[in-house]
């Protein structure tokens, strides 16, 4: 019997400074049967003409109207031939050894309905920069497990990390195309509730670009980002109490309200609301969230709103200089 085929699949928008580098790190890898798709959603700058440079027998670029990352992805899948997805973003990247790695333990029996992840590390441009630091979701876990210790440790995986069969993502449904911000962390909570758990490959390794604040994960504020970030919290609150409904469940659930409240404040009060209600019905205290006592002094003096804008600007300008070095010297090391 042949070895699976594995799909790498990216949704590619305005990517043109990096999705070649995506592209190659797709196409390095080591794993023989694969193919890979790019979906170019409607972008208005040349990614579509850089990744067509790399069009060959195993790699298909499409070009479609902007519908969004999901629409795009799940594009991607309707027409993709694999037994096994990777979800690819068209900044990220993979090394050489990430999907064969995963892969050693499908040869090995893994079945179908395990989700197999693996580790990840932040980078700018120079991967050799990027350290992986563990989490407790670095662990094999149960789906319940896994969803308790994401939302009740604030941690996360990034889409690039698994590894899905062609039978669990079908089991898990379609990417939810109204959700704008965070919909990966939504579609992987539909995965886990499908599958039999988590296997997870320390071997197998991926990097995940921070290029600055218009990316998709940077809220800043936006309304439609935090209606949302709104919903998918929701669904992860409704996915965890599914498994189980019990006191740490709850408990998890409380946290997570607690380490995201702030982003509503003062832009949405109608959606902290929202929230206010369900942390009573979680049995939880409900407390509006307060600056740290660094701008306090701030707050008495302008108001919530300029100090909640000073608080957000401070480390993206922190954040911005740090990208802008680690690009200056990729660009002179090449």
């Amino acid at each position: 019997m042949s070895d699976p085929v594995v799909s790498i699949l990216i949704p590619a928008y305005n990517s043109q400074d990096w999705i070649a580098e995506t592209i190659e790190s797709a196409i390095r890898q080591s794993w023989p049967r694969k193919e890979i798709i790019v979906v170019v959603d409607g972008s208005t700058d040349s990614t579509l003409q850089v990744a067509r440079r790399f069009a060959a027998k195993n790699v298909l670029v499409i070009s479609q109207a902007n519908q969004g990352a999901a629409a795009a992805r799940n594009a991607a899948f309707s027409i993709c031939q694999g037994d096994y997805i990777q979800w690819l973003d068209a900044d990220d990247l993979l090394h050489p050894e990430k999907i064969g790695r995963q892969m050693h333990h499908v040869r090995e029996g893994m079945g179908s309905r395990t989700l197999l992840s693996g580790a990840w590390a932040y980078f700018h441009y120079r991967t050799k920069r990027a350290r992986f630091v563990a989490t407790p979701l670095w662990s094999t876990l149960t789906p319940r497990e896994w969803l308790l210790r994401k939302m009740g440790m604030n941690l996360h995986m990034q889409t690039d990390n698994w590894l899905v069969s062609r039978e669990l993502t079908q089991a898990a449904g379609p990417w939810d195309v109204n959700l704008w911000r965070d919909n990966d962390g939504e579609y992987f909570c539909r995965v886990l509730l499908a599958s039999d758990g988590v296997h997870f490959v320390p071997e197998a390794r991926s990097y995940y670009r921070l290029a600055g604040y218009k990316s998709i994960s940077h809220i800043g504020g936006s309304s439609k980002k935090l209606e949302s970030l709104h919903r998918s919290m929701t669904l992860h609150i409704r996915y965890l109490l599914s498994l189980e409904n019990s006191e740490s469940s709850r408990a998890a659930c409380l946290f997570y309200i607690r380490t995201w409240l702030h982003e509503f404040y003062p832009y949405r009060p109608d959606l902290a609301e929202d929230l206010r209600r369900l942390t009573l019905e979680l049995g939880g205290v409900f407390e509006e969230p307060k600056l740290s006592w660094k701008y306090q002094w701030m707050v008495k003096a302008l108001g919530w709103r300029p100090a909640r804008r000073v608080q957000r600007s401070l480390p993206m300008l922190r954040g911005s200089v740090a990208i802008q070095w680690d690009k200056l010297l990729y660009r002179l090391s090449r």
